[in-house]
């Protein structure tokens, strides 16, 4: 991560000032595998807390970490009593069901950024920016770049004095000079975007 931000201070004035005013991001990973793509899913629409709460209930029904086996075999009602709605626990039993039949490898996804998405969206409830995500924080893939975030939109629009919030497109037409850094470009501006106070 140190490399990265020193490439993109020395090529991005913007990226520059926001090191010099903020700091450096702190280091932020996740393990990766199963596990942390359930949590991802739990935590859904929900408030850090009822999603702490949730993965509670669920490790108390079903272990810790959850038992992949026993989470494909229950039922939405089994799932309720464990804190997950009928629509999350369809999206547990599709990740339990890929992982476990093989379909889905997640100790080999493709080291192609496009082409591991593409995989990890084919788990029901896990779209394009939850798969961005896991790879860039659990995998540590250096550039992925999470142009549909509403938060990164925001802070680079900002930093490069735009007069409109950027689209998807717009901003990976911007990002393509930060290659092969747009990982750390995403962190650096959601750094940026939290120290000034405007945290969604």
């Amino acid at each position: 991560m140190a490399v990265a931000l020193d490439h993109l201070g020395a090529v991005e004035p913007a990226f520059a000032a926001v090191l010099d005013r903020h700091g450096a991001p702190e280091p932020r990973c996740s393990d990766p595998g199963a596990t942390t793509l359930l949590r991802t899913i739990v935590g859904q629409q929900v408030s850090v807390a009822a999603a702490r709460s949730m993965w509670a209930e669920l490790e108390n029904a079903y272990g810790s970490p959850p038992d992949l086996e026993a989470v494909l075999r229950a039922s939405d009602d089994e799932l309720r009593l464990a804190g997950l709605s009928r629509q999350k626990a369809g999206y547990a039993r599709s990740l339990a069901g890929l992982v476990l039949s093989g379909e889905l490898d997640l100790g080999s996804l493709p080291a192609d950024d496009e082409q591991a998405i593409a995989l990890l969206t084919r788990i029901k409830g896990i779209g394009r920016w939850s798969a961005e995500i896991y790879l860039l924080f659990a995998e540590g893939r250096a550039d992925v770049w999470p142009a549909g975030d509403l938060a990164v939109q925001i802070e680079i629009g900002r930093l490069m004095g735009l007069e409109a919030k950027p689209s998807e497109k717009q901003l990976r037409t911007i990002a393509e000079p930060w290659r092969p850094h747009r990982g750390a470009a995403a962190v650096l501006a959601w750094h940026s975007y939290n120290s000034i106070g405007t945290a969604l």
